[in-house]
């Protein structure tokens, strides 16, 4: 069975892009997903003083290894000022010094959401450009504008039958290629 993992790159308890991220593994059948809250993973500020004096921590070996060992990564970056977060960026500054290829031909599902008309569009752009540095295939992206007005977090789903019926392609044409 093919393996996923999923999480947004976000490490609020209340992120927007964990929902979509949540929603988007509910639709998939047939594969082993390992769906992440990064919210209860927490690292330290990336500095090499601290790389050198205290090393990797567990747990972010770990998650490289599990990286890995998936067919495939769905992730859900959310925007700060048009950007990813600090958080992800931190993340990715972690792994990427564990293991510089730590994508390895990884098929990437790149989605997004926030509260405004452009759906984290800024900050897909800007991941798109940065994870084919670690071995990442960018295979897909979604953006989801106005979380608020096209997603239920009740529901747990996309409400706009448009954009629901749009995420469903992407998401398919991913697995498709994983």
């Amino acid at each position: 069975m093919k393996r996923l993992i999923a999480f947004a790159g976000s490490n609020s308890s209340a992120s927007i892009n964990y929902e979509l991220v949540k929603y988007t593994v509910s639709l998939i059948d047939d594969y082993d997903i390992q769906l992440l809250n990064m919210a209860k993973m927490e690292f330290p500020l990336f500095s090499e003083d601290l790389e050198k004096e205290k090393g990797y921590k567990a747990s972010l070996v770990a998650l490289k290894d599990d990286i890995l060992e998936a067919d495939g990564l769905i992730i859900s970056v959310n925007e700060h000022n048009g950007n990813p977060s600090a958080y992800f960026k931190n993340l990715i500054d972690w792994l990427s010094r564990v293991d510089r290829n730590f994508l390895n031909n990884k098929p990437i599902f790149l989605l997004g959401t926030s509260n405004g008309a452009r759906g984290a569009k800024g900050s897909i752009e800007v991941t798109e450009k940065l994870l084919p540095r670690f071995g990442a295939l960018v295979a897909d992206k979604f953006s989801l504008p106005n979380f608020k007005e096209n997603f239920s977090i009740k529901k747990g789903l996309i409400t706009n039958e448009e954009l629901k019926e749009q995420h469903q392609k992407v998401l398919n044409d991913f697995l498709n290629r994983v």
